[in-house]
């Protein structure tokens, strides 16, 4: 269905014809000769023309467009300037070959709604809507038929068949057209001028135009050429994936081959879906619109969330050598897509970031940095078991999670912005990625307010939020050494980060996560797949819930996961099973 502007826009005709002080107001110069002095400017009046005016006006001016004289057309409206903009525009962008326009007598106001797809108005009192002097009179602005039709308050609408032909193909555009006609001031009827005369769904500022047109893909395929399957690709993300490739892929050197060509209404300011009012060449079939989804890791992800008994959840895999997103899901599935657009507190994955600062300040893994039971920040936090330990080491202190030795050797070696740089110039967060779907960037504070926020932001609380399309990201640019941005259609283009890890500092994270994969907080979860892999547990605490949500992430091999359960406890109790379903099923 058409939106009603073509409504509002004729009211506003109407109403700015009454507001300029009159009919009198809005006019128009008869004649050229600027000799003569005698002159009167033609103004549009309140009575309406008679039948034989109405139709008189109608049948001259659809008799001169036909003809090709827009000259002549325009000068039979009550604004030639815009008619002969509009019918040039028509002319030299729609391009018929020949046009036949002919006159379909008194129209009503329930068939020009019909025809833009606007709400019919109220049928109007006694037989207005179906007699030449339908319009409505002097000063009743509010009559259905005025407002319904692109004739103006005293204007009356007329119908009319139209048929344009094109070169090179035997195919006819046939359809109905409306305009209103309204009397001047000299006693000469003139086509009361509105978009919707070119053609009834036409208005404010869309444009007309013959253009080329394509088949919609066949169908969607994964990675591997298989039907797209999963119940989190929804048909609307599939639809929006789509659209948005288009727009960001390169020209292909041979999509013409595949064109065809057709006549659009198109809104300059993409507001409004681009709308097709007739096919003058068929496209050729549309090709398979492949996507980077792997079906098998797919069929995991999915699985994954229906496992988690009803908590709400996300999960995505990422492929660390090229950024491509080989699955997400979400529980709900037909929900928000949490996975990428959701924010959430990270827990301890974001001790991944905080570790590459402090490696890049200075430490090593083996450093010692002990881990007390509470933090020095002027509102201690403790870790989330007892006992205090001196002699851990960054490493140990990885792989155990602590919060008070990352806190304390956070505000130690790391300047209040430190951590937002690194996320941002090595993991690429706050880049504003364009994955091909909506996405919401993940966001760390530059500039802590406090000693207190920055302490929370090292162990990801506080103001800090991500998803798991981020995190997993995070991971994938550890396991691989430099940050690819997440894509979901081979050849989008990919922001680049400022610097990429070095290769010490990279190796150094790897085998600190494979230490929490063999015998830390995650080994529970990774038992029998720590073979080049390594993983971060996360427990996010939520104002005023009683239990932590559950964040995980790993890698293995060329692939990386994360996923938050939320509710769902310490890493290892939801998120973890989950991301760890689809490192078994593996990238293969």
């Amino acid at each position: 269905m058409r939106s009603g502007a073509k409504i509002g826009i004729i009211t506003g005709v109407s109403i700015a014809v009454l507001a300029g002080g009159g009919y009198g107001a809005y006019s128009l110069m008869g004649g050229s000769d600027s000799s003569s002095g005698d002159k009167k400017p033609r103004t549009v009046v309140a009575e309406p023309p008679t039948a034989d005016q109405a139709a008189s006006g109608a049948k001259d001016f659809l008799a001169a467009w036909t003809s090709g004289d827009i000259a002549k057309a325009a000068s039979l409206t009550d604004d030639p300037a815009a008619a002969t903009t509009a019918l040039t525009a028509f002319k030299d962008q729609v391009k018929p070959s020949a046009l036949t326009l002919s006159p379909a007598g008194p129209a009503t106001p329930q068939a020009f709604a019909s025809a833009t797809g606007t709400p019919a108005p109220a049928k109007p009192t006694g037989a207005a809507s179906a007699t030449p002097s339908a319009g409505a009179t002097a000063g009743a602005t509010d009559s259905p038929s005025a407002a319904a039709s692109p004739s103006g308050p005293t204007g009356v609408l007329m119908g009319f068949k139209a048929r344009a032909e094109f070169a090179g193909t035997s195919r006819v555009w046939d359809y109905n057209g409306f305009l209103g006609v309204v009397k001047m001031s000299d006693n000469t009827p003139a086509v009361h001028w509105a978009p919707s005369v070119i053609h009834p769904h036409l208005s404010g500022n869309e444009t007309i135009a013959t253009q080329q047109v394509f088949a919609p893909p066949s169908t969607v395929v994964d990675r591997n050429g298989k039907a797209l399957q999963g119940a989190s690709l929804t048909p609307a993300l599939m639809a929006t994936l789509q659209d948005n490739a288009h727009k960001l892929l390169p020209p292909d050197p041979n999509k013409d081959q595949d064109a065809g060509s057709a006549v659009v209404i198109t809104d300059p300011a993409g507001k409004t879906a681009a709308d097709k009012l007739f096919t003058i060449v068929e496209p050729k079939p549309g090709k398979p619109f492949k996507v980077t989804i792997d079906n098998t890791l797919q069929a995991a992800a999915e699985k994954a969330m229906t496992d988690l008994g009803g908590k709400q959840g996300s999960i995505v895999a990422i492929e660390p050598s090229t950024g491509q997103v080989l699955a997400f899901a979400n529980a709900p599935a037909t929900g928000q897509n949490r996975a990428f657009t959701g924010l959430l507190a990270p827990g301890s994955t974001m001790k991944i970031v905080t570790s590459t600062a402090l490696l890049e300040s200075g430490l090593t893994p083996d450093s010692n940095v002990a881990c007390p039971e509470k933090s020095s920040n002027p509102v201690a936090i403790p870790n989330d078991f007892p006992g205090a330990f001196p002699d851990y080491s960054l490493q140990k202190d990885f792989m155990v999670s602590c919060n008070t030795a990352f806190i304390n050797q956070g505000l130690t070696s790391l300047k209040p912005e430190t951590l937002s740089g690194t996320a941002k110039d090595v993991y690429g967060i706050g880049l504003e990625w364009k994955t091909g779907l909506p996405n919401a960037d993940g966001k760390i504070p530059a500039t802590p307010g406090s000693k207190d926020e920055q302490a929370m932001n090292y162990i990801g609380q506080g103001k800090v939020q991500m998803n798991p399309l981020a995190i997993a990201s995070i991971t994938a640019t550890v396991q691989s050494g430099a940050f690819k941005q997440p894509i979901l259609v081979a050849g989008l283009p990919q922001q680049q980060a400022a610097r990429q890890i070095s290769p010490d500092v990279a190796a150094k994270l790897r085998a600190m996560m494979n230490a929490t994969a063999v015998g830390g907080t995650a080994s529970q979860v990774m038992a029998g797949i720590t073979d080049n892999a390594g993983a971060k547990t996360g427990s996010a605490e939520v104002q005023g819930a009683s239990t932590t949500n559950s964040w995980f992430t790993a890698f293995r091999g060329n692939l990386a996961v994360a996923a938050e359960v939320q509710g769902g406890g310490h890493g290892v109790d939801a998120a973890g099973p989950a991301v760890a379903s689809l490192l078994k099923s593996g990238n293969k």
